[in-house]
């Protein structure tokens, strides 16, 4: 297994899981707040509702249902991180 960062923690990983599934799989049900300040969470699984953007440091935020986890790349909650830049 392998890992990403959550939140400075270390989450691992299977090949070809989402950031969401071993999120979940690690504990982490919370994924910070959404921009309307609700907790973001995985819930539909098929990137449809938005509710588990986080970001990646690539830009956007991504949905993390459907965004396949790299090795060693920084994960933090999407809107968490973009207030802090402003």
């Amino acid at each position: 297994m392998t890992e990403f960062i959550w939140k400075g923690e270390p989450v691992t990983f299977l090949e070809g899981e989402t950031i969401a599934s071993a999120l979940r799989r690690a504990g982490h049900e919370c994924l910070g707040r959404s921009a309307n300040g609700q907790s973001a969470r995985y819930f539909c699984g098929i990137g449809q509702c938005q509710g588990c953007l986080v970001s990646t440091g690539d830009g956007a935020p991504v949905e993390a249902c459907i965004t396949r986890a790299m090795p060693q790349r920084i994960v933090e909650p999407a809107f968490e991180s973009m207030m802090e830049r402003t």
